[in-house]
């Protein structure tokens, strides 16, 4: 397998797709995509620090899934991001030194979705701008010959008695600038800030339809204590990890809170309607952020995930 020639090949096509293909050529690259991420993320043997390659990939599949959900409106803002993502996962897999077989199959995947990607990005570039007509020089004029003027007489300065010279002044003294009381230092940090421990940042952005959703099981009707948070994302932690969730909500609300990884949603089991990702149950979470959770609740139905 050579992935580089493979690569070489797939970009040649220089033909610019329609609008209508976007959806068809980002599905596309984010099935290949997903073969390599469970090539990674499946085989139990991969190094630890083999794992860490899955994260352009899982990037690049966010934004390739974000222009399917679009219908294709969104590729200008995600192509891009996409291409960059899987250009930086090629470099990372191809510098790796042991040949495992599970960066093989990344690899083979990577390069296959790179075409589609390529093709995406050429699609939403600007056309050229016409070339600007530069103006034409004009000839500069010519120095007119002056004639030469005779030099004028200097009159000769009268003798004037000399005056004594003035004292010098006394350097006023500095003025006194009353010194300013110190002003008290801003406070800027934020509430329930993350304490020490093995706890992984995590941003999870809701609005009225995004992917990211809380949820609650079937034990309780409580989103806090019977449920929790759905983060829609292809890079998936452990069951059981702890994490830190930093939660965004419409209106400019924002809020921490502890939590640990209850259930998971692989890849492979995804589609449009049910994107992967985690849920995470809360641990750790203030009065104000629990209110703030309420109030999303009564404007957007929750998920409902079977917790026996």
């Amino acid at each position: 397998m050579r992935p580089a020639s493979v690569y070489g090949s797939i970009v040649r096509n220089e033909e610019k797709p329609t609008v209508s293909d976007a959806v068809t050529l980002a599905r596309t690259a984010r099935e290949s995509l997903s073969r390599g991420l469970s090539a990674l993320q499946g085989d139990p043997n991969v190094p630890a620090q083999l794992l860490e390659l899955a994260a352009p990939i899982a990037q690049a599949m966010g934004s390739l899934h974000q222009i399917e959900r679009s219908g294709g409106a969104q590729t200008a803002q995600h192509a891009q991001a996409a291409l960059a993502n899987l250009q930086s996962a090629l470099a990372q897999l191809q510098a790796q030194p042991v040949r495992h077989p599970a960066v093989a199959g990344a690899l083979e995947a990577v390069a296959g979705a790179l075409g589609s990607v390529h093709t995406l990005v050429r699609a939403t570039a600007p056309a050229p701008a016409p070339p600007i007509a530069q103006p034409q020089p004009q000839p500069q004029p010519q120095p007119r010959a002056v004639a030469p003027q005779a030099a004028p007489v200097k009159p000769q300065p009268s003798v004037r008695p000399q005056q004594p010279a003035a004292a010098p002044r006394q350097a006023a003294a500095p003025r006194q600038v009353p010194a300013q009381a110190p002003q008290p230092a801003a406070q800027n940090a934020q509430r329930g800030k993350a304490p020490s421990g093995d706890f992984s940042p995590v941003t999870a952005e809701l609005g009225a339809h995004s992917p990211s959703n809380f949820y609650k099981g079937l034990s309780g009707n409580d989103i806090i204590d019977h449920g929790g948070l759905f983060v829609s994302t292809y890079r998936l932690p452990k069951i059981g990890q702890p994490v830190r969730l930093r939660v965004s909500l419409p209106g400019g609300y924002e809020f921490e809170a502890n939590a640990v990884v209850r259930w998971r949603r692989e890849a492979s089991d995804a589609g449009n309607d049910a994107p992967p990702g985690f849920g995470a149950q809360f641990t750790e979470i203030t009065a104000e952020a629990r209110q703030l959770v309420y109030r999303y609740v009564r404007n957007r139905e929750p998920l409902f995930h079977d917790d026996f």
